[in-house]
């Protein structure tokens, strides 16, 4: 029996015009009717998930910035949070300048949609739009003296080249690293560099632990690489079909996010169980 639901936001819940179909807003109204545990775990800060989605929407907990912290979205408390520690902090800032790569140090929660920036002059497009969507919150960094202390993540926007990733990946050591897909271009990948316990999935296992639910008791929809760690997490897992052909060869695949497939993921659950 399913007691939790898990849905990623951006290309899953969402739909292609950032709103939430009729059909999948029902659901979750629906879930909580059976009793059932609705989370909306996304790479998203409470900020900018509060641009696309009302403060009345029908979900119970929000897992963020892809696992940085924890709400509980009815009363708006957060439970837990990780941020990198300054001196790590120092030294991923220190590695990227060295390469020079543009980069985001993001603030700890619950400012995390604040940041310092280094800016190449090369940097990607997107690292530009970003920057428009967050105009006001932005601080040029500065290395000496450093005006930047213990952060939330870094992000980098580099091009679709995955080897590129991999090799930076492999010179962040004792980090969590995380790809995703833009959500502006639906093309570049966004590196982003965590605390090492940060993930999804350990968002996820918090709630579970905090309401005593098994993960195999858990349902878990996504669409995206930074989704792997809740999908490898969940009892069961379906990936949306606009997501990746890689993680739709590994995964269950339901409707697109345009044609409700967080609604058809458990439908297919609840089939079972009659």
């Amino acid at each position: 029996m399913i007691k939790m639901v898990i849905t990623d936001l951006d290309g899953t819940l969402l739909r292609s015009d950032r709103t939430v179909s009729a059909e999948d807003y029902k659901t979750l109204t629906d879930l909580k009717e059976n009793g059932v545990v609705r989370v909306i775990a996304t790479g998203r800060s409470p900020f900018s998930f509060s641009r696309v989605i009302r403060d009345d929407f029908p979900v119970d907990y929000l897992v963020f910035s892809s696992g940085v912290g924890v709400m509980n979205f009815q009363t708006r408390e957060i439970l837990t949070t990780h941020s990198l520690p300054a001196e790590k902090v120092r030294e991923l800032a220190a590695l990227f300048q060295s390469k020079e790569i543009s980069f985001k140090v993001l603030a700890p929660v619950p400012d995390n949609h604040h940041y310092h920036y280094y800016e190449t002059g090369h940097s990607h497009p997107d690292f530009y739009r970003r920057m428009e969507y967050y105009r006001g919150f932005e601080t040029p960094i500065s290395f000496s003296p450093p005006n930047f202390g213990k952060a939330s993540q870094f992000l980098i926007i580099m091009p679709p080249d995955v080897a590129l990733f991999e090799s930076l990946k492999a010179e962040c050591k004792g980090v969590k690293v995380i790809r995703a897909t833009s959500p502006i271009d639906h093309e570049s990948i966004w590196m982003e560099v965590f605390h090492p316990d940060v993930s999804k999935a350990e968002g996820v296992k918090f709630i579970c632990d905090l309401l005593h639910i098994h993960p195999e008791e858990t349902l878990g929809v996504g669409n995206d690489y930074n989704d792997l760690d809740l999908l490898g997490f969940t009892g069961t897992s379906f990936v949306v079909s606009n997501a990746p052909e890689e993680l739709r060869k590994r995964y269950p695949v339901v409707k697109t996010n345009d044609r409700n497939g967080f609604t058809d993921a458990v439908q297919r659950v609840w089939r079972q169980r009659v």
